[in-house]
């Protein structure tokens, strides 16, 4: 029996198509905020380390990016080719 959260159950026929919709696109959007998140958080460490350090060049913010970049991308890339590979019972 399928739990109401899961993606391979059929349609409600007494579900909209934008409710349908967003059902199918709220995965996806969970993966989009976490990379902004995690670039946000990381640049803005970077940036705090700058400033408590006085450097007058940015690296700590550049590495905050990179790291930022680097995580989210890898954490957006698993969720959304995971999406996809996904065995219908």
């Amino acid at each position: 029996m399928s739990s109401p959260g899961d993606p391979d159950r059929p349609e409600d026929p007494g579900t909209s198509n934008l409710a349908e919709a967003y059902r199918k696109a709220g995965p996806y959007l969970g993966a989009v905020y976490s990379l902004v998140g995690a670039v946000g958080i990381f640049s803005a460490l970077g940036y705090w380390l700058d400033q408590k350090m006085g450097n007058r060049t940015p690296w700590f913010l550049l590495l905050g990016l990179v790291l930022g970049m680097v995580g989210g991308f890898t954490g957006f890339f698993r969720t959304v080719l995971g999406m996809n590979t996904r065995t219908p019972k």
